[in-house]
């Protein structure tokens, strides 16, 4: 059996993550990128795809862990009857290669521990062939190879690598594992206690620039961490995920590579890192962006690669059996092609939110914004894909007119607000075209609701964002009668779903099946209900929320209220994201969005 999802912590470089669980064991690890195929994938098979367990000899779930103040360093501990032990486990600032370090410690008594360490490169597919070089084991296939420094001798059976030893109190015997391309030199060796001396300085220093000092300051700082190691450093981009495959329903075939930058994202992700005081995070993700989305506005794509690759072909791992046999395990995301008319509004809000933040825009950001206006113009009346990537037909998603109404809205404050040149008549006129539009056709009045599409009776949670962006004030009564018929019948347990799924695929999905409550929904439904003035309804949603956080405050993309835990791929920043900015809603701290965006009346 799989451990549940929300057994999992993070560790992670700033190039890429391992989810490290509570037995121990590394069950995840894509290396030297985000990206990158697997050495240790157990997470979506079984211990021969590759993993690196060290854990008492007794077994079992830890007794408790815990990351050490505001650091990605992570201490997990063992009660045993013969003593305590404990294990810190960090990946410290890339340098010559990358590297995984492990010390265990012995706080009392005499623990007999065991390691298992099995390397599985690409996916868990290909077996290195393994050979000892004075006090290393080193692994190597194709391009990869892997060196362990161990302070005791492993034993190879198996196609594996294991240990019994003892720790007593006062021991620490440090692991190193290093990731190297196979053609080089073997890495010259880290000093593990250097490094953990330095991992702990820069997330201490980091953590310590946020700005938030509210109630939720402990949610706050962990989301904005999380999505900090969700960050490819040399580039700025900020993975939706640090997994692949991870299934929305247990067994069912909704499982997604999101190893990738989804431009749905940039606005929020933008606001967030502003709002808490990261303008170096907000610049490069700003840069990013540009960088991802330079060239002609017909070939925008919905998300890149973390250096904005733009091919992303899907296929599937046949040879892994998946989470919990959740098939097929994907990589890559064929959804990159789909036309989704919202991302050209999500672009230009974030280039308005940078600039209205004081960020200096940079030279060719306002030919591009306003080279995407001339797709906007052409095309915001077709009918897309929308926000949640539907593999059924196109239909025309309230959600995405809005989002070119957006588009449209924030050319229209360029001009207006920064002396930005262009047809600002023209586009003030499409602007309220497209608002006429979306209040004529996307709005029922026999119930009182926007709907997911034109003359369609279903609902869409993205409709809880009809404020934030400023479509409407949150104070209108069709606002007001969205998120109370989004609340009446897009929940469950109070938890909110992006739409109704069924078991067949005539949805609107086009797949079978069920999903869970998606998490960045609950969010925009608790920000929304204290947008409509029903703040202890709107408090009472968001700390539930956060019980929902494992023992280490990390979420996935979803909750299964049925079965009462996580699902979808984790950590997920889209999750993160609303929490930090929920947050700042219930204490008040509208400022940012107030400068942003008026809502607009009829």
């Amino acid at each position: 059996m799989s451990a549940p999802i929300e057994d999992y912590a993070l560790i992670g470089d700033l190039f890429s993550c391992a989810l490290v669980g509570l037995d121990g064991s590394i069950d995840w690890l894509c290396l030297p990128r985000l990206d990158s195929p697997a050495c240790f994938a157990g997470l979506l098979g079984d211990p021969e795809n590759g993993r690196w367990q060290i854990a008492p000899v007794a077994g079992g779930k830890s007794t408790r862990r815990r990351y050490r103040g505001d650091t990605l360093i992570l201490e997990t501990e063992w009660e045993t009857p013969e003593g305590t032990v404990r294990v810190v486990d960090f990946m410290p600032e890339r340098g010559e290669a990358a590297d995984v370090v492990r010390i265990v410690e012995g706080v009392s008594g005499r623990v007999p521990m065991r390691l298992d360490l099995r390397i599985r490169f690409d996916y868990g597919q290909a077996i290195p062939w393994m050979r000892r070089t004075g006090d290393h084991l080193a692994g190597i296939a194709g391009p990869d190879s892997v060196w362990l420094r161990s302070p005791i001798e492993l034993e190879g059976r198996d196609f594996a690598h294991r240990a019994t030893f003892v720790v007593c109190e006062g021991d620490s015997l440090p692991f190193v594992f290093t990731w190297h391309p196979s053609h080089l030199p073997a890495p010259r060796d880290v000093d593990p206690y250097e490094a953990l001396a330095g991992t702990e300085r820069f997330w201490t220093e980091w953590s310590a620039q946020c700005t938030y000092s509210g109630r939720y300051r402990d949610a706050v700082v962990r989301s904005l961490a999380t999505l900090k190691a969700l960050t490819y450093d040399p580039t700025g981009g900020i993975v939706a995920a640090a997994t692949t495959s991870l299934p929305e329903a247990v067994g069912g075939v909704r499982n997604w590579d999101y190893r990738f930058c989804w431009l749905r994202d940039a606005t929020m992700t933008l606001e967030a890192l502003l709002r808490s005081g990261y303008r170096d995070e907000a610049k490069a993700w700003r840069s990013w962006l540009m960088r991802a989305v330079a060239g002609s506005p017909e070939d925008l794509q919905i998300m890149y690669g973390v250096a904005g690759e733009r091919r992303l072909e899907e296929y599937e791992l046949g040879w892994l059996a998946g989470y919990e046999n959740s098939r097929p395990v994907r990589v890559g995301n064929s959804a990159a092609k789909q036309l989704q008319l919202d991302v050209y509004g999500e672009v230009a809000d974030s280039l308005y939110l940078a600039i209205n933040s004081g960020i200096q825009q940079e030279r060719h950001a306002w030919s591009l914004q306003s080279s995407m206006m001339g797709f906007v113009e052409r095309h915001w009346s077709d009918p897309d894909e929308g926000l949640w990537e539907v593999r059924g037909p196109r239909r025309h998603f309230v959600h995405s007119k809005v989002m070119t109404w957006v588009a449209v809205d924030r050319a229209v404050r360029m001009v207006e607000n920064f002396d930005r040149r262009g047809p600002v008549e023209k586009w003030r006129a499409l602007r309220d075209e497209i608002h006429r539009e979306v209040c004529a056709k996307g709005f029922d009045a026999e119930r009182n609701t926007f709907t997911q599409s034109y003359g369609s009776r279903e609902l869409d949670a993205a409709l809880l964002l009809i404020p934030r962006v400023g479509f409407l004030p949150p104070d209108d009564p069709r606002v007001i009668g969205t998120v109370e018929a989004v609340q009446r019948e897009l929940t469950t347990d109070g938890f909110v779903e992006r739409y109704a799924t069924g078991e067949e695929e005539h949805g609107v999905d086009g797949l079978p099946g069920r999903e869970g409550a998606f998490l960045a929904c609950s969010f925009w439904l608790a920000g929304a209900l204290q947008q409509i003035g029903r703040g202890k309804e709107a408090r009472d949603l968001f700390e539930r929320l956060l019980d929902l956080r494992n023992d280490v405050g990390l979420l996935a993309e979803e909750y299964d209220p049925r079965l009462k835990r996580q699902v979808g791929n984790f950590p997920q920043a889209f999750s993160h994201v609303p929490l930090v900015l929920t947050a700042y809603d219930l204490e008040g701290h509208d400022g940012m969005r107030g400068a942003r965006h008026a809502a607009a009346r009829p």
